[in-house]
């Protein structure tokens, strides 16, 4: 059996539709909870995948929240080493800064469901599953980051050009969550009702609509893409796309 450590920012904020792959790939998956546990205690060579979620909180942060420190120098040894690593949101900013590029807060806020503009490498990749003749994805995010250097743009969105990264062989940034899935997203316009209330043309019926839309294509696509992408960073000469 193949183990996955994730760790987690929010308890409702969770692998969603990876989980099943995930299961059904013969992974263990184990929830190291940020601010609980102590991140320092993982072995970074030793999972055979590494997922760091999202989460309200800046990856620029670690006065207010240490153990930033703790996940940077998780992600620093599992990229040097090519290990298979995946970043969503949140966990997107922390691979970027652990790269050397910047992370900020946007001119404004992308919350809600849009397409991806992928880049020619996207197409070329298991992205091309989320492309936008196939689905919309759910983009919830405030800060952006610059392109790593030596990193592989891979999708954009009309909003921000920095959506996606590669790294490596193995190494993946995802801005955007496409790991979503319409029950799991109740709890987030739960605990997201201070942003959501706050943020100017965004509110939880339309969320809510947008979801129903949406939400079911992105989970057919989203599981096509986690399995396509899990076979190129265990078997990088696969093909991804057929």
């Amino acid at each position: 059996m193949k183990n996955a450590i994730v760790i987690r920012h929010l308890a409702f904020e969770d692998l969603g539709s990876l989980a099943n792959v995930l299961k059904q790939q013969d992974y263990k998956v184990t929830y190291v909870e940020a601010g609980l546990d102590n991140l320092a205690d993982i072995d970074p060579l030793t999972p055979d995948l590494l997922v760091i979620l999202g989460g309200p909180i800046g990856a620029y942060d670690e006065q207010d929240y240490p153990f930033i420190v703790d996940e940077m120098r998780l992600l620093e040894r599992r990229l040097a080493s090519d290990l298979p690593t995946l970043g969503i949101c949140l966990g997107a900013q922390l691979i970027a800064r652990t790269l050397g590029a910047k992370v900020y807060p946007g001119k404004e806020k992308e919350i809600g469901w849009s397409p991806l503009e992928l880049s020619k490498a996207g197409m070329d990749s298991a992205l091309a599953y989320l492309a936008v003749e196939h689905t919309s994805v759910l983009h919830w995010h405030g800060d952006t980051f610059d392109l790593p250097m030596n990193s592989t743009l891979l999708a954009s969105s009309a909003k921000y050009q920095n959506q996606a990264f590669s790294w490596g062989k193995s190494g993946l940034a995802l801005q955007f969550h496409l790991e979503v899935t319409a029950p799991g997203l109740e709890r987030w316009f739960i605990g997201h009702a201070c942003e959501i209330a706050l943020t100017p043309g965004v509110n939880v019926a339309k969320l809510r609509q947008d979801t129903a839309d949406y939400a079911a294509t992105l989970e057919v696509q989203a599981t096509k893409f986690w399995r396509a992408w899990l076979a190129s960073v265990v078997a990088p000469e696969a093909i991804l796309v057929g």
